[in-house]
């Protein structure tokens, strides 16, 4: 395979051979996932390290906020510095962290690594756009569609994943498998992928300082990012209340049920292959709206049968479907759309991009479990309409 040595080096076909482009979404999956872990796991880590029921937030938090703080520091270096090296270096970090979170026996400890796993996982996000830059201009929507079919398949298989090996093993054995995936994608990677030397030549401090004036004057990706912080918000709504609803009074669903319901969402990962051949089309308008109205609808159905019936189970895992679908769609048409810009700012476009809409997913977790505690699932779903109903608003002004 021929290395490509600069950023506008030309792509061929065997750059994008279905192998790499495999290779590529694994990869993506099994790092993403390192995310999502321990929000199902949250409860028994919190007892295991003897933390209060106030600080058990604290597990998935940091992490949030060491994913975030990668987004914004380094994933904006794929424009400075070699791609291949960037993505192994980050694989580390997360690979370092995991182990550290298996070996803690103490609240701070785990805290600490629960941060390290965040900064490093977001190597995903440094191969997102690196195979964007390989792929062709008319492939280029599959190729990312492709690819973040992977990125999906690790959010929503890492959670029941995470619940099932706990069940059987503990809460540990999780975190040493996810080190052991770590080291082997890294070596994998470190083989099989081409280098891509970035030709910008800036400093890393007006690197940064580049991003905030690209935030104010790219509407491409100011209304990109918009849209999809609202439908993440509803993805992360319905994801942190369902379990909820599920465990309560209504459904009595054990954990093992609650894991084998999520699995359900998992269907909605065809959607980012779909889309990004509809983008690549020209049919980014009519999937942008399709996907939104996917997620509007996928809460207006559970609203059909009566709470804690057997079709009302049924409508809430064709929610789940729905939902996951319309968000997939949407992701991978906003990233094609981003990528048509210029190939010099794909990293820091892509790190602004994810890290709006995963401060909208922040706001609906945080909504959803207010909504919740104060309105059952009826005040939790109509506020998940109204994510995707304000996107499309906002949209029909473009």
């Amino acid at each position: 395979m021929t290395a490509l040595t600069t950023a506008d080096a030309v792509a061929d076909e065997r750059s994008v051979s279905p192998w790499l482009t495999f290779l590529l979404a694994t990869a993506c999956g099994l790092i993403v996932a390192n995310i999502y872990y321990a929000q199902p796991l949250a409860g028994p880590i919190s007892a295991s390290l003897g933390l209060s029921p106030k600080a058990t937030g604290l597990i998935v938090t940091l992490t949030q906020i060491g994913f975030t703080a990668g987004l914004l520091l380094i994933v904006p270096l794929g424009d400075l510095v070699e791609n291949r090296r960037l993505v192994l270096v980050a694989i580390g970090v997360a690979a370092l962290g995991l182990l550290g979170a298996a070996l803690s026996s103490q609240a701070l400890p785990f805290l600490a690594a629960a941060l390290f796993i965040g900064l490093g996982s977001v190597a995903v996000q440094v191969l997102v756009p690196y195979a964007a830059h390989m792929a062709p201009v008319a492939v280029r929507g599959r190729v990312v569609g492709n690819v973040m079919s992977g990125v999906m398949l690790g959010i929503m298989l890492a959670r029941p994943a995470a619940s099932f090996i706990t069940q059987v093993s503990s809460w540990h054995t999780v975190f040493f498998l996810s080190a052991g995936a770590m080291i082997v994608v890294g070596l994998v990677l470190s083989r099989a992928l081409p280098q891509r030397v970035p030709k910008s030549t800036i400093s890393y401090g007006a690197l940064l300082v580049s991003m905030a004036r690209l935030a104010a004057t790219t509407p491409i990706l100011q209304r990109r990012a918009l849209y999809h912080a609202c439908l993440f918000a509803a993805f992360s709504l319905f994801w942190t209340t369902t379990p909820l609803l599920l465990a309560g009074p209504a459904f009595h669903l054990s954990q093992g049920g609650i894991a084998l319901f999520a699995l359900a969402g998992v269907a909605g990962a065809i959607a980012t292959p779909i889309a990004g051949r509809a983008a690549d089309r020209g049919w980014s308008r009519p999937a942008t709206v399709f996907a939104m109205v996917c997620v509007a609808v996928s809460f207006l159905i559970t609203h059909i049968a009566p709470e804690g019936s057997p079709l009302a189970l049924a409508l809430l895992v064709a929610a789940a479907v729905l939902l996951d679908f319309g968000m997939s769609a949407n992701m991978a048409v906003g990233q094609r759309a981003i990528f048509t810009l210029s190939a010099d700012l794909r990293g820091r476009l892509n790190g602004l991009y994810m890290a709006t809409f995963f401060v909208g997913g922040a706001v609906g977790s945080a909504a959803g479990g207010w909504a919740y505690a104060n309105g059952g699932w009826s005040l939790t779903s109509w506020i998940g309409i109204a994510f995707p109903a304000a996107a499309l608003v906002y949209f029909l002004t473009e």
